[in-house]
């Protein structure tokens, strides 16, 4: 796998503010394949998009999952990852993903998250994420997963869900192998955080989380996850 290409996929909604410095940052890099999924903005993502790589995608009505499945469906690489548009990859992200995979029983990987600011509530909240992820092999999708295409596809992709398609995702996939956390940091934007405050948010998370584990509908959990202002989609 060390010569592998890496389809870099990148789900987005009204993204204009931030996605010409995500893609700008990768276009820098060889033996990557970047693919843009729209949801529907309204903004001027798909245009900024389309003025530096050629391969982006309009699926509405889909949500996010369906949006990266889409993408999925596309890819040329032999390696898919799966990028928030506010997210930045760690230095020599390449060689990490390649050597994460690589390693034995390994089906999946992530990495560890820094989160933009200077509150310090946000490195509380990036150390339990490194717990979480190292002790229960749970990265979440800000994490940016990446899996080798083959093992995508056998496990059936993302479940079409309306939320938390990123938890099921990973929750499933560990019965195939072992999930890898790469010893490097992505960056993501604050802004989730500052908007409501990061124990408000790191509040409404876990009761998503636990709602999940009640079987409550990921239509219920997404509507009131929606209703509490929130950025994602």
């Amino acid at each position: 796998m060390a010569q592998c290409m890496i389809s870099i996929i990148i789900p987005v909604l009204n993204e204009g503010a931030i996605i010409k410095q995500t893609l700008s940052e990768l276009k820098q890099h060889s033996g990557i394949e970047i693919i843009v999924v729209d949801g529907g903005s309204q903004d001027n993502t798909v245009t900024i998009a389309q003025q530096i790589i050629t391969k982006v995608l309009t699926i509405t009505g889909k949500g996010r999952a369906g949006q990266m499945n889409a993408g999925a469906d596309i890819a040329q690489g032999d390696i898919l990852l799966f990028l928030h548009a506010d997210t930045q990859l760690p230095s020599g992200f390449i060689k990490l993903i390649r050597e994460t995979l690589n390693q034995p029983n390994v089906v999946a990987g992530a990495f560890e998250l820094a989160i933009e600011g200077s509150d310090r509530s946000l490195r509380w909240v990036e150390m339990l994420v490194k717990m979480r992820s190292r002790l229960l092999s749970l990265p979440y999708g800000d994490q940016a997963i990446f899996i080798s295409q083959q093992a995508f596809i056998e496990s059936g992709g993302f479940a079409d869900i309306s939320i938390m398609e990123d938890f099921e995702f990973i929750k499933r996939i560990k019965n195939r192998g072992r999930i890898a956390i790469a010893p490097a940091a992505v960056t993501t934007s604050g802004r989730r955080w500052q908007k409501l405050g990061v124990w408000q948010t790191t509040l409404i998370n876990q009761f998503i989380i636990i709602g999940y584990y009640l079987d409550i509908s990921p239509q219920k959990l997404g509507n009131f996850y929606r209703s509490q202002g929130k950025k994602e989609f």
